[in-house]
């Protein structure tokens, strides 16, 4: 990123373009003046996460393209891409009255597309998105195909495995600033899970869609349709399945997320409580192409510590201390916990150690942090203050895409 393409500047052409001023700007996201003409100034970098999201809110704009995060894969893959995932998901031959073409030739057996979408699975969770970024779209369009060929007693599992494949995909496209194709994909999804009958992975579909407005900054209705979903599926105290519970936590852990982010702290608390009663009661758990334990509910927690304009993060990291990362089975999400964690520390005074702890996380997961708003953003409150060259600070903030030319 360059010195015309900083924070400040998309600050400065948003601000004019909506006809505000500088003090109308602040006052609507009930921020200092001072700050914002800083940061026009290009006098300061960057600000706190809370300003930086309530500046985004009073500029209507999502955070992510306020913060500039990449909208590609940090490489190309020879086939796919992001640009053929758009066009998987918006499927053209699927719109009433448009003829499609003839895609009948090639359509591979069903268990070697369902193996497939293992794989597509094990992908995402291991943070190779360039790599899934180039098997996804042809993955999504055999899918269709082989759910349309595919009648009998394996329908409905097929059916299943496309909502799992849209769930993918709505999941790639969000991280990589596509928030719209991710709105298209869980629309997807959810039709594939009616096709399959299956209500947990409407379920599942249903919490891919509050993340998915969660990073639009829809955050109300984030934490509304979580709730209403998890609703609809309480399990049975003492009749419920694994898989029942780890969705119903997932749409608790869901809900709790938004609250927290409008400092409705007190909710989220007893989202997350309910959660690791579910978690507990059905015991690590693999369902839906996810994963859930109790575990999984204290990184959350940790993670709704930091949210929202009262952000506690000493008791973030009092949380962190009772995870064990041994267990956790995801490795990005590990990485996502130990973001939160530096966060933490780095607002706690430990600058050291956040950035010890960011150049671990980029060590294993070199490509997943790059699409991560809160580790650029936590790098760019850490450059205000670093101002010596050549540390490892200013080399990190490079390879996130953060300008390092304070």
């Amino acid at each position: 990123m360059s010195r015309t393409d900083t924070i400040g500047d998309r600050i400065r052409v948003l601000r004019e373009f909506r006809d505000v001023t500088q003090q109308q700007l602040a006052d609507r996201a009930g921020c200092s003046i001072d700050t914002i003409r800083k940061l026009e100034q290009n006098v300061r970098l960057s600000a706190a996460i809370a300003t930086l999201r309530a500046l985004a809110r009073a500029l209507d704009v999502e955070l992510d393209r306020l913060l500039g995060q990449p909208t590609v894969t940090s490489s190309a893959p020879d086939d796919g891409g992001l640009l053929d995932l758009r066009d998987a998901i918006q499927d053209v031959g699927a719109i009433p009255g448009v003829l499609a073409d003839d895609l009948a030739d090639g359509v591979p057996a069903a268990d070697a597309w369902l193996a497939s979408v293992a794989h597509a699975t094990s992908l995402y969770w291991r943070g190779g998105y360039s790599e899934l970024s180039g098997v996804l779209p042809l993955l999504l369009r055999d899918g269709r195909a082989v759910a349309r060929d595919t009648t009998g007693a394996g329908a409905e599992r097929v059916w299943g495995q496309l909502a799992l494949a849209y769930q993918l995909a709505a999941s790639l496209a969000t991280q990589s600033g596509h928030a719209d194709w991710a709105f298209q994909a869980v629309e997807k999804q959810l039709a594939a899970a009616e096709r399959a009958s299956d209500p947990l992975m409407s379920g599942m579909g249903v919490s891919t869609l509050s993340w998915v407005l969660l990073r639009q900054g829809r955050w109300e209705q984030a934490q509304q349709v979580a709730e209403r979903k998890a609703d609809a599926l309480e399990p049975s105290f003492r009749k419920a399945t694994p898989a029942q519970y780890a969705v119903y936590g997932n749409l608790l852990i869901a809900a709790a997320t938004p609250a927290a982010r409008r400092d409705q702290h007190d909710e989220a608390a007893e989202l997350i409580n309910l959660a690791e009663a579910a978690a507990t009661r059905s015991g690590p758990t693999r369902a839906y192409g996810s994963a859930f334990s109790v575990v999984d509910v204290q990184t959350q927690a940790v993670n709704v510590a930091l949210a929202g304009q009262q952000s506690r993060p000493e008791d973030a990291l009092r949380l962190a201390e009772r995870v064990d990362l041994t267990v956790i089975s995801r490795p990005v999400h590990k990485a996502s916990h130990r973001v939160d964690v530096a966060h933490a520390q780095y607002a706690t005074g430990d600058s050291d150690g956040a950035l010890g702890t960011l150049l671990e996380v980029e060590a294993t997961q070199p490509e997943w942090i790059r699409y991560q708003t809160l580790a650029s953003a936590t790098v760019r409150e850490m450059l205000e203050a670093e101002r010596r060259k050549n540390t490892p600070l200013r080399g990190l903030a490079a390879r996130l895409g953060v300008d390092p030319t304070l």
